[in-house]
């Protein structure tokens, strides 16, 4: 994926009410859209070298979006989690991901379950329907490891019970981590911020749901999703 216009660096200020940040810019001080609604631990830290894209709709309120973050030296990460299924559909339509080859035919937000959308639904003639959900990766620790969540996520559980029972219907089910950093070899369940998520997991992992995990290349001009990383659910 390439951004379609250059985006603005600057260095952030603050992030407040989840959804805003304020952006030391050479056009000024800038209030951006922050479309992650995560905790954004070890991503959010005053003077912190950020990326801003500009609003495609000169009627928003806002007109910047922060896209990306340089979380450490040299380790710059994708935070928008709204560019997280297309990464994943683009990767799977390059071939990138062997799993989820030889579906002609993917549908994104398709409705399921008790009243949710999978992100994406890919079907082949003569094969069980894939239902695939894409979870955005940016926090991490030393040693490498990805973790997700990053706060507490009573959706992100209900979702991995709903793809359980997919695969109970006989259909196919793939949680996908979108690990939008560079520095992560493997992703690991965050059961010390959310235990429940993390249980899920694995319980979701024994009914025959499949988790892979895929690492980004990020820099300013773009992000692409071309390493397979290890998934170590305990």
């Amino acid at each position: 994926m390439r951004f379609p216009t250059p985006l603005l660096e600057g260095r952030l200020l603050r992030r407040y009410q989840r959804f805003l940040a304020d952006v030391d810019t050479a056009a000024g001080i800038l209030t951006a859209h922050c479309p992650n609604t995560g905790s954004m631990q070890g991503c959010a830290e005053p003077g912190m070298r950020v990326w801003l894209s500009p609003a495609t709709n000169p009627a928003r309120k806002l007109a910047w979006t922060w896209e990306l973050v340089e979380a450490l030296p040299g380790v710059v990460v994708g935070m928008h989690t709204g560019r997280s299924n297309a990464l994943v559909r683009e990767a799977i339509e390059a071939g990138r991901v062997p799993e989820l080859a030889g579906y002609p035919t993917i549908r994104p937000e398709v409705k399921y379950g008790e009243g949710s959308r999978i992100d994406l639904l890919l079907t082949a003639p003569g094969r069980p329907d894939c239902y695939v959900e894409v979870k955005n990766v940016t926090a991490a620790v030393a040693g490498r490891i990805g973790y997700f969540p990053d706060a507490v996520t009573t959706r992100g559980t209900k979702h991995l019970r709903e793809m359980s029972a997919m695969v109970a219907a006989g259909h196919r089910a793939v949680l996908v981590f979108c690990v939008q950093r560079g520095d992560v070899d493997c992703v690991r369940p965050a059961d010390h911020i959310d235990p429940v998520y993390g249980r899920t997991l694995r319980e979701a992992l024994a009914a025959g749901v499949e988790v892979i995990a895929l690492g980004a290349t990020v820099w300013p001009a773009g992000i692409e999703l071309e390493r397979r990383l290890a998934v170590e659910a305990g």
